[in-house]
């Protein structure tokens, strides 16, 4: 068998040595690449909380509903945290919501490590209470649909910092508004937001409530035609046909957002924060809007029967601002049978 021992035994070994090496040696980086990467993701907002973080107890709050609703839960969960010295984190879902508009600081946690979680579920009712100031628990996860300036307007300018515009959506609106200032010199933004959708069937029917008439909207707007030498009046809504239908545009001072159609929450959001005075009807979104940009708000006021089920989880005095203007809604529709 000699004839087919071509190379002997021992001239292998220097081959085989520098190879084998060359295997550990990589198998060896990849481990460490492996760990370092671990080590990363778990402190990201990607991840799992810091240690830190961890240590102080890890609350979140449960996203639920639109823009406005999204809005009012970040800024109690924001204020919550901090008044019980926890580490606040926000959902996926909320950032998807917030984040494409807004500066946001609050770190995501990811939905694989937010389900290794043993949440503890604590339900807020929409208004500010002592016993809020001492929650229990690591791991809270707060629920409800708060939406009241109760809760964080104390720490107002941070909140206001929080739901700063990225630069884009600012500019967008802004050029947008200066836009329609055409020859006037002394232009004053009022932003208009009608909101209906399903508001015009659950007012009457659940809530013993109504959403705002022409009317409302037509004192709303004659306060500032009369306080304001040229106003301007940017509506948004999402019952645009309605609005065409029902505001008189005949000054030449109404103008309807994205051409009378519907346009997205964000862009409309941005506009209305962006003006100087706001017009709200019902609505946390439009509750918001008047909170961002500040000046005057003008909001619908008394929209429900005294029986009103709904006046067990909605406190008008804890909604709306003090220095905020209410204009009585006409409850009229709802006793004749007859709303719209």
């Amino acid at each position: 068998m000699e004839g087919w021992d071509l190379l002997p035994s021992s001239r292998w070994v220097p081959f085989q040595t520098p190879y084998k090496l060359t295997l550990c040696l990589l198998l060896f980086v990849i481990l460490i690449s492996s760990i370092y990467l671990s080590n990363w993701i778990a402190t990201t907002e990607w991840g799992f909380p810091t240690p830190n973080a961890t240590e102080q107890g890890v609350w979140t709050v449960n996203p639920k509903g639109r823009l406005g609703n999204q809005m009012g839960e970040y800024a109690t969960l924001y204020a919550l945290a901090k008044m019980n010295g926890r580490q606040a984190y926000i959902l996926p879902k909320m950032h998807q919501h917030l984040a494409p508009l807004f500066r946001i600081s609050l770190p995501m946690i990811s939905r694989s490590r937010a389900w290794r979680i043993p949440w503890k579920d604590y339900e807020l009712h929409d208004w500010m209470s002592e016993e809020y100031r001492h929650i229990e628990g690591k791991y809270v996860r707060l629920t409800g649909y708060p939406c009241s300036w109760t809760f964080y307007h104390h720490l107002q300018q941070e909140i206001l910092q929080e739901f700063s515009f990225h630069d884009h959506v600012k500019e967008e609106a802004t050029r947008y508004l200066a836009g329609l200032r055409g020859q006037r010199r002394n232009v004053t933004y009022v932003g208009v937001h009608v909101r209906r959708g399903d508001y015009v069937r659950v007012m009457p029917q659940v809530w013993k409530g109504v959403v705002a008439d022409k009317a409302y909207l037509e004192k709303a707007m004659g306060y500032f035609r009369a306080k304001y030498q040229e106003p301007v009046f940017v509506v948004t809504s999402n019952g645009m046909e309605w609005c065409r239908e029902n505001i008189d545009a005949s000054r030449g001072d109404v103008y309807f957002s994205g051409d009378g159609k519907e346009s997205s929450h964000g862009r409309d959001f941005a506009l209305l924060a962006h003006c100087n005075h706001t017009i709200m009807t019902i609505g946390s979104f439009g509750i918001w809007a008047g909170y961002l940009a500040g000046g005057e708000t003008v909001y619908l006021a008394n929209y429900t029967l005294p029986d009103s089920p709904f006046l067990e989880i909605f406190k008008p005095a804890a909604t709306f601002l003090p220095e905020w203007i209410g204009i009585n809604a006409d409850l009229s529709p709802l006793r004749s049978g007859m709303t719209g």
